[in-house]
């Protein structure tokens, strides 16, 4: 049995597929992921659309993408239970449905509520598309092509928030914000249609009992975690009671959930003991600093260049496409080293994630407010150089050590990890990026004294005056940019050691046993 299987795991079958049957099954699980990690970040550029066409204000607008996380983030690690309760078969058509449905709704919601409401469901539905599609690639490939499966997967995961942005802008600025929901319409019925009629279950589903206690402590606890995570820098933190009693909540919800998994559950609805194997806990932290760069740089360049330098939301969008671009070019040569020529997935992984470093350091070089579009292109491309080798490899590292069951489980601790990768990176940046801009703003206006020259006689207008502080402010909120940057960099580089804990078997075929290292 495979190691952290919890009692007498379910007959594996063969599931294996070969011809068109296998393409049918692919194209279905990589429209799926792209819709879900597409739907991630094509909302952010309309929200001040959405806000404005619904009558919402900025602070309540946010919880169009905060319910949608929240809610998707509760339901990742459940997926493993909900796959063997009901079927892998049967889950991931109800949720592929169930996404494009509520995308519906979304569209074509009149009032704020309604649309938070339904953002909600999305997150639910949506929450667990990424780790069931990598699982089903993993058992649809045979052992020696897990390379490729894994590829297959990264390409949607990755790629699609790159292009998010993009879409959304020019949906937004050209169509309507309505549509950056009915986009998922024509690919969701598809995808749905496509693995109805061709995948097959791994295994029968099996009447699981509930574990109440485990699955009301961990969305007591992964949700108040994302509500602070979300809300913290608005409220001024631990400042603000309601922010420090989330966290509190979160931290004594989530260490009774994993107590309880451990040692109090008889039937756990997160088997957590999958992480005595050494490569799944060492690859569920790069997959958090994985989220946490890839997610990061979206979150803040889109910011920069707006704000900044001027762009409109598609030349914003359009700026992100370079890396999208160079991470679509080089994904399938990711393939061919992992299949063809056996590359170890953790050298590829150490070249990746020092890649990504080194964009970051050379776009806080070049963050200036005087940037042109074409300024970013080599650090962009370097970027989607460096995130092309990271996923797939990843993922072959991590799932080329278990097997059955257990694919499930890791899948979804990964997909979770990453998540949340992402929902860190952008409370830390966001809060630093406002405390980075005083800092700059007090160190600026300090040096701009009347006993210079120009300021001399730019003191005897107040409109010249008004006209200095805004290009003081423009410059410290440069310069806090250029620390974000310099950050993303540094958190990169910190995680890198953790490649060196990995165990795998090059491009990774499936163990003859699974040891719990």
């Amino acid at each position: 049995m495979a190691a952290g299987s919890n009692g007498a795991a379910p007959v594996q079958r063969d599931v294996v597929e070969y011809g068109a049957r296998r393409t049918l099954i692919v194209a279905g699980v990589m429209l799926a992921t792209v819709l879900q990690v597409l739907d991630a970040t094509i909302v952010n550029v309309a929200l001040p659309t959405i806000q404005g066409n619904l009558g919402a204000n900025l602070s309540e607008g946010t919880w169009i993408v905060t319910g949608y996380i929240i809610a998707a983030v509760i339901v990742i690690p459940l997926t493993p239970w909900l796959q063997t309760r009901f079927g892998r078969k049967q889950y991931y058509v109800t949720a592929i449905a169930g996404f494009t449905f509520m995308s519906v709704l979304c569209g074509a919601a009149t009032s704020f509520e309604a649309e938070v409401a339904f953002r909600v469901l999305q997150g639910a539905f949506g929450g667990g598309l990424i780790a069931t599609g990598q699982a089903v690639l993993r058992d649809t490939f045979p052992p020696k092509d897990i390379g490729k499966s894994q590829v297959l997967v990264a390409l949607g995961a990755i790629v699609g928030p790159s292009i998010g942005p993009t879409l959304g802008g020019i949906l937004t600025d050209n169509l309507s914000w309505n549509w950056v929901f009915y986009i998922n319409i024509v690919p969701g019925l598809a995808s749905a249609t496509i693995i109805l009629l061709f995948l097959r279950n791994p295994a029968k589903p099996t009447k699981a009992p509930v574990d109440f206690a485990g699955l009301g402590l961990l969305a007591l606890g992964l949700g108040t975690l994302q509500y602070a995570l979300n809300e913290g820098e608005r409220n001024d933190w631990f400042g603000d009671a309601g922010i420090t009693a989330a966290f509190a909540t979160a931290v004594l919800a989530l260490a009774a959930f994993v107590g309880w998994e451990l040692f109090g559950a008889k039937r756990p609805i997160v088997d957590l003991r999958i992480l005595k194997n050494r490569t799944v806990a060492s690859g569920c932290l790069l997959a958090m600093c994985l989220g946490f760069t890839l997610f990061g740089s979206i979150v803040i360049s889109p910011q920069y260049v707006q704000n900044i330098l001027g762009f409109t939301a598609t030349l914003s969008g359009e700026s992100i496409l370079i890396r999208a671009l160079a991470i679509l070019f080089c994904t399938p040569l990711v393939l061919v080293f992992l299949n063809r020529f056996k590359l170890n997935p953790r050298l590829l992984l150490f070249t990746g994630f020092s890649l990504v470093a080194i964009s970051n350091f050379m776009q806080a070089f070049i963050t200036v407010s005087t940037a042109e579009f074409w300024t970013f292109w080599v650090p962009l491309a370097l970027g989607g150089v460096g995130f092309s080798q990271l996923l797939a490899p990843l993922s072959v590292a991590v799932l080329s050590t278990v097997q059955g069951p257990d694919t499930a489980k890791a899948s979804s601790l990964l997909s979770l990890c990453q998540q949340l990768g992402g929902s860190l990176a952008t409370a830390f940046l966001v809060t630093l990026i406002d405390r980075r801009t005083a800092f700059h703003q007090t160190i600026l206006a300090g040096h701009a004294t009347l006993g210079t020259p120009v300021l001399q006689s730019m003191a005897k207008s107040a409109a010249n005056l008004g006209g200095l502080y805004g290009l003081i402010v423009r410059e410290a909120s440069t310069l806090a940019f250029a620390d974000a940057f310099w950050m993303l960099g540094v958190f990169a580089l910190f995680f890198l050691p953790l490649v060196f804990l990995l165990r795998t078997r090059g491009g990774g075929g499936r163990p003859a046993a699974v040891a719990v290292e």
